[in-house]
């Protein structure tokens, strides 16, 4: 994890004392360093666009092929391999392949070539652990040519700047050692990269004009504004970083929710097939994500029975299979990302925003369009509880309560996209729906391992071993659903009453 800033550098040997910064007992000069590296983007940088970066460095004390994920603000997450990783001017495949997604499928290629030569300062805390890096560089820039770039022009630019990177130090130290510079008038850099001040011009802007307040420009920075997020998780599924499937579920799922809402501003002829490539996509991305809900669901609830009640090798047959089905799952969703359709979504989630398909209800109010929207989930929330409400306890009420979660669910999401623009009611109904999903999601969560439980105790008994403990288990889920069923009159209610919130 990198976690650093940058700074304009007004010129040599004006850095501030930055010993007076509280953490920074003494300052210890490390060999200066000349540095190389060639930049590797697609034709129209799409890395770039969304500020990763990608090289090969030779020179300092990290030379190899780094590739940079941004993961929040000042904070990128860096995949290092070494230089032999593959052929000096080809990326290497495992760094290739964690781009697929970001890349849209686009090839590889060098798009700039800079040199910087770096003079490090250590700093230390009174213990000589190195809390942060305080570099001052000059930097030498030549853009290249590339497929579908124009290879005939060549541009050179240089600069200085300051670059603080955290080392042992936490991110109040950073605070505190930018308040010192800035207070010494050395400003924060305008661009967060070296290559983004290089090409950040050639980056376009994501979609066209819209009148401030309406609908249409509500709806195009509400997709914006998620797309990202969820091509920012790719990589980190590809990796198996924790909890990286669910939060990229999430994120394609409220994209799916933000295009429902936005159904009477933007052409449905166009948003309706990329619904459904969102829907097909979430179902992927929750393959691995319930097999590992599932798992930890199992374990946890053995571990809480008394031990006299865990008959046979349980708690091995449900991490042998949990880490089994894990496994399958989470290599399909990589084949999945790695695939044409799901490059064709990202394109057509791009065109969308490049290419808006406005329909004359774009020039509405959005607080209208939103609050109209939110009114429709809510109904239908109500509508699917009142359907549960009739039959007895059983498949069907199972079947009905999940339809009934899911519609809470964009319910929810539907109130998120609303919140920028309603305010506070939005706010209180999200809430509202936030709490019928997630105790409808109890009883869900209650129901479906019962099918794998009774699965594994089928498969105890034919291996000669006790199966008391997987139908034990099947009871606690079954309790748990009953617990839930039974507040479904008071749940029914208060859905009620947050609909009426919304004027």
């Amino acid at each position: 994890m990198e976690i650093e800033r940058k700074f304009e550098a007004p010129g040599v040997g004006s850095l501030p004392d930055v010993t007076a910064v509280r953490g920074v007992a003494s300052v210890r000069a490390a060999e200066a360093e000349d540095l190389d590296a060639t930049y590797y983007d697609t034709a129209d940088l799409r890395l770039l666009a969304q500020g990763v970066t990608l090289r090969r460095r030779t020179g300092g004390h990290d030379a190899g092929w780094h590739l940079k994920l941004p993961v929040g603000k000042d904070s990128r997450r860096e995949v290092r391999l070494p230089l032999d990783a593959g052929p000096p001017r080809e990326v290497p495949a495992e760094l290739s392949r964690l781009v697929v997604g970001l890349a849209r499928g686009g090839s590889l290629a060098p798009v700039a070539h800079l040199r910087t030569h770096r003079t490090r300062h250590l700093l230390c805390d009174d213990t000589g652990t190195v809390v942060a890096e305080l570099a001052e560089d000059r930097v030498t820039a030549q853009t290249l040519g590339g497929p579908g770039r124009d290879s005939g022009v060549t541009e050179v630019t240089s600069w200085q700047e300051i670059e603080v990177e955290l080392g042992e130090g936490r991110k109040p130290l950073l605070k505190a050692l930018t308040k010192k510079l800035t207070a010494a008038g050395i400003k924060r850099a305008g661009s967060g990269s070296k290559l983004a001040r290089v090409l950040g011009e050639d980056l376009g802007d994501a979609a066209p004009g819209t009148r401030a307040g309406s609908a249409g420009e509500a709806g195009l920075r509400r997709l914006s504004g998620l797309r990202d997020p969820m091509l920012r998780w790719d990589p980190a599924v590809r990796r198996d970083e924790p909890d990286s499937g669910h939060r990229m579920r999430v994120a394609t799922r409220r994209l799916r929710s933000a295009l429902k809402s936005y159904r009477n501003v933007l052409d449905r002829r166009r948003t309706d097939p990329v619904e459904a490539e969102l829907k097909w996509l979430a179902g992927e991305l929750g393959r691995a994500r319930d097999a590992e809900v599932l798992g930890e669901r199992l374990t946890g609830q053995t571990d809480r029975l008394p031990p006299e009640l865990v008959l046979g090798p349980v708690r091995a047959t449900l991490a042998e299979w949990s880490a089994d089905t894990y496994r399958a799952a989470h290599a399909e969703v990589v084949a999945t990302l790695s695939g044409r359709r799901y490059v064709a979504l990202l394109k057509a989630l791009d065109a969308l925003l490049t290419d808006p398909p406005l329909r004359p209800a774009a020039d509405r109010k959005a607080a209208k369009v939103l609050a109209a929207t939110a009114r429709r989930e809510h109904r239908r929330v109500a509508e699917r509880l009142d359907t549960a409400l009739k039959p007895a306890p059983g498949r069907e009420r199972d079947t009905a309560l999940h339809a009934a979660r899911k519609a809470a669910k964009r319910a929810r999401y539907a109130g998120e996209t609303a919140r920028d623009t309603l305010g506070k009611r939005a706010e209180r109904f999200t809430r509202r729906m936030k709490e019928a999903q997630e105790r409808l999601g109890v009883h869900q969560d209650a129901v479906v391992p019962r099918q794998a439980l009774r699965g594994l105790a089928v498969r105890a008994h034919e291996a000669g071993e006790n199966s008391f403990t997987y139908g034990l288990l099947h009871g606690v889920q079954t309790a748990a659903a009953d617990d839930v069923e039974r507040e479904l009159p008071a749940l029914r209610r208060r859905v009620a009453k947050a609909g009426k919130r919304l004027g």
